[in-house]
């Protein structure tokens, strides 16, 4: 399944989606942010996420421009947020993201977060969006159970894609299997735990018996959960260090003591109780 960088998972309308990405939440605007892209497609990464609130689309655009790998090799994912939602404004922002990224279509569009009262109609105008073949697939982030309830009894689109916050610390275990029993893939955001997987004596012993390091052993679980990671790092040697996961497997029983980790802890805000 994960052998290689080059490996996909097959979303449920068939498109093809990298198992390895690079997030950009929180990067510099500019020239940072297109060294980053630049050192990650170099290093085999094809699969690039961003969104509309982390105000780099420009420069994640700039950098897919200037890049030798074509735009049809490279997966690229944007995100609707929220007052754009609460503005009924979902494909005017659309649109101001596709020309922010200089590209006529992105391979995947997401719902941002589940604003209450606002994310089905969102996802009405996101069904539109799908048909008209500007986003080569359509999604959401941060849904939970009842939220993707709301999406499958009102819609005839199955979203291709949940991304929600998965680490050791937070394995959401009810969530994937809901996601997985229903062929929506999961992503995961802040997979490395915003570094602290480095002081987690559970991991460092695993990588120290794999001879890897703690992001590693991390990301690997993720794989090994069938769970897209977009790890994001702005060193290259990190950005290099996180493709080198597919030469190794986690056993079964060391899978089972990195889910021991859980403690249902969010790092980031939680997708229940959100006023943003």
């Amino acid at each position: 399944m994960t052998n290689c960088i080059e490996s996909v998972a097959t979303l449920n309308n068939g498109l093809q989606m990298p198992w390895l990405g690079l997030g950009t939440f929180t990067r510099d605007s500019g020239q940072a942010i297109q060294d980053m892209i630049a050192d990650a497609l170099s290093a085999g990464f094809r699969s690039i996420d961003t969104a509309s609130i982390y105000k780099n689309e420009v420069s994640v655009g700039n950098a897919l421009k200037n890049s030798e790998v074509a735009r049809k090799d490279i997966f690229l994912t944007t995100k609707v947020w929220n007052e754009d939602q609460r503005k009924r404004r979902t494909l005017q922002a659309f649109e101001e993201s596709l020309k922010r990224l200089g590209t006529d279509y992105v391979d995947l569009y997401l719902i941002h977060w589940p604003v209450a009262d606002c994310y089905l109609q969102t996802w009405q105008v996101m069904e539109e969006i799908y048909r008209s073949g500007r986003a080569k697939a359509i999604g959401v982030s941060n849904f939970l159970i009842p939220h993707l309830e709301d999406i499958l009894q009102n819609s005839d689109t199955v979203p291709c894609v949940n991304q929600i916050e998965f680490h050791p610390y937070l394995t959401q275990t009810e969530l994937i299997k809901y996601c997985q029993n229903n062929k929506i893939q999961v992503a995961a955001w802040s997979p490395l735990m915003q570094g602290l997987i480095a002081s987690e004596a559970t991991l460092l012993r695993l990588a120290k018996k794999y001879k890897k390091t703690p992001a590693q052993i991390v990301l690997r679980w993720d794989l090994q959960h069938q769970v897209v990671t977009i790890p994001k790092s702005v060193t290259t040697n990190r950005i290099i260090e996180n493709t080198q996961i597919f030469d190794f497997e986690l056993s079964d029983q060391d899978m089972s003591i990195i889910d021991a980790l859980n403690q249902d802890k969010h790092l980031g805000p939680d997708p229940a109780n959100f006023d943003f």
